[in-house]
């Protein structure tokens, strides 16, 4: 089966292309990224359910991921205990996904490339930090900026594996 069998190149084209990084993957390593996440370390998730810091969290766990809070000032979201910061996360993540202002972006990013696993690090709509995504670039970790990971994940058709388990 082709990748363009399984989404609409187009639309996964246009939001790539609401990004103002020019290094915004592909849309093949775009879809590859998306299928291959399955734990989420959502940094700067908000209390307040009205928020995209919440919003996009809440979808992508209606959709199968695992999240993994990380606010220092809430203690239970999304029926999850809330860690203080990602240096408290013990588990693997595939993904950390940035809900901070880029004043605050490079910070997040210095704490992902020091995991083992080295997560996908992905710095949502209005957020970029280009000397700390060229230093995790350099080290080999993907970082996606300035990008909605709802608006990416839905342009995919909703192919986060569920359950661990890859469609055909």
């Amino acid at each position: 089966m082709l990748i363009d069998d399984l989404f609409d190149r187009a639309l996964l084209e246009a939001a790539l292309a609401t990004s103002s990084d020019p290094e915004t993957p592909d849309p093949e390593t775009m879809h590859d990224i998306v299928r291959r996440t399955l734990r989420i370390a959502v940094v700067g998730i908000s209390r307040d359910p009205t928020k995209a810091a919440r919003r996009v969290p809440s979808y992508l766990a209606s959709r199968g991921a695992e999240i993994l809070p990380v606010n220092p000032h809430a203690d239970r979201i999304l029926g999850r205990e809330v860690l203080d910061s990602l240096d408290d996360i013990e588990a693997e993540v595939d993904m950390v996904l940035v809900f901070r202002p880029s004043a605050e972006a490079g910070d997040v990013i210095r704490q992902a490339m020091r995991r083992p696993e080295k997560p996908v690090i992905w710095l949502q709509e209005g957020i970029r930090d280009d000397v700390a995504a060229a230093e995790a670039r350099a080290a080999g970790l993907t970082v996606v900026q300035d990008l909605c990971m709802y608006k990416v994940h839905r342009a995919l058709g909703d192919t986060l594996r569920r359950a661990g388990q890859t469609p055909p």
